[in-house]
């Protein structure tokens, strides 16, 4: 059987009882939203340098069309596709123990998946970064709402809402660029991904550091590696399963084909 086929990823996550699915933005295209990297992706329309954690801090120009832009998005919320789905249900089965995802969309818990760890932060959680973090570190009194918190406040007129305990910088959870993560959630990632019994990529560039990491570290470890995305990656050699699609029909098809494989070998 290929192993460029979903057949052969059906195979091996049949017996998958520890799986962990990390996904990058390629699966979240689907629903809408555009991607970073490919030929069509957002870095071709929007400067890099505009989403540094370093010039949200000191541009509130640019703190205000962050958030027109999130407002915008958020009038019409994407929705979760047939790849959210599926994972939600190979964890429902039995088969995923969580998801680690670089996506700040929400998305999979809108799906329904249960263990998902966001290594990146998510748009629909705000807060204090304070008057002026240095190195990259948010360093705020601890205020935190949602999101919809923030777009009540630009609906009243604010065009760029600050602290209502502080008077500090306001930010959605995101991790921009230069930004460090937020403590312990690569601790978290990493502790998934070392109890796992098999690593699907689906959607990642696996060009983002430390995120990428991970995948590198369970092959490392024994662990066996499949991924589905549409444009190569640096770990296509490594992997045991490589299909080159987009995500949502071919996770739907996995997910549809374990059931008679469970019933198969009973």
């Amino acid at each position: 059987m290929s192993p460029m086929s979903a057949d052969a990823l059906a195979d091996l996550l049949a017996d998958a009882r520890a799986g962990v699915a990390f996904t990058g933005a390629g699966i979240s295209t689907e629903s809408g939203i555009p991607d970073f990297r490919s030929p069509d992706g957002l870095w071709t329309r929007e400067d890099p340098r505009d989403f540094s954690f370093r010039r949200y801090v000191a541009s509130p120009a640019l703190r205000e069309q962050a958030w027109r832009r999130r407002h915008a998005l958020w009038q019409d919320p994407p929705r979760p596709n047939l790849g959210h789905f599926a994972l939600a249900d190979l964890e429902a089965e039995g088969h995923l123990a969580g998801i680690v995802t670089q996506n700040v969309d929400g998305l999979h818990a809108d799906a329904g998946s249960r263990t998902v760890v966001e290594l990146h932060g998510s748009t629909r959680r705000v807060t204090c970064i304070g008057t002026a973090p240095r190195a990259g570190t948010p360093q705020g009194c601890g205020f935190t709402a949602s999101h919809a918190w923030a777009f009540a406040r630009l609906d009243a007129g604010e065009a760029d809402p600050r602290c209502p305990s502080c008077g500090g910088i306001v930010k959605t959870t995101t991790v921009s660029f230069g930004q460090n993560l937020w403590p312990g959630v690569l601790e978290e990632a990493s502790a998934l991904v070392e109890r796992a019994d098999v690593v699907l990529v689906i959607g990642s560039s696996l060009s983002v550091e430390p995120a990428a990491s991970l995948p590198r570290r369970a092959h490392r470890a024994g662990v066996p590696l499949a991924i589905v995305n549409a444009e190569p990656t640096p770990l296509d050699d490594l992997a045991e399963v490589r299909v080159r699609a987009r995500a949502g029909g071919v996770l739907a098809d996995v997910a549809a084909a374990l059931p008679a494989r469970r019933e198969a070998s009973a």
